[in-house]
């Protein structure tokens, strides 16, 4: 069965940091390209970042530039999120995807499995 299973939300403070993890079964994850996505309650749903397969290429949102960084551990079929310097706008569902095309500006609209999602809530 193929499943994608986020963890390591929580509550932390503006500034604190949260490393999400992404942990694929039941397929080679090095295979894909892989995105995190996030959506607040009441908003549309947001592309984060993608890395390919490789993680020679990645392609980050501008509102997290310089403070999340993605990273992949193909042999433990696993995918992170380290996510620095939180704001309360970084509240949200994040999850994880498998990308289907390249990591561009389309690659929210070409998305394979999803997981359930983990929920980061940035708060004083």
């Amino acid at each position: 069965q193929v499943q994608l299973v986020e963890s390591g939300g929580g509550l932390v403070q503006p500034g604190g940091s949260l490393r999400l993890s992404c942990v694929a079964s039941g397929f080679t994850l090095s295979y894909y390209n892989i995105g995190w996505l996030r959506q607040a309650p009441g908003k549309e749903r947001e592309g984060v970042v993608c890395i390919s397969s490789s993680g020679t290429v990645t392609l980050y949102a501008d509102s997290v530039k310089g403070r999340f960084t993605i990273s992949r551990d193909n042999a433990k079929n696993t995918a992170f999120l380290q996510m620095n310097s939180l704001k309360p706008e970084d509240t949200a569902t994040y999850y994880c995807a498998t990308v289907l095309t390249g990591c561009d500006s389309r690659w929210t609209g070409e998305l394979g499995p999803w997981g359930q999602g983990t929920q980061v809530i940035v708060s004083s």
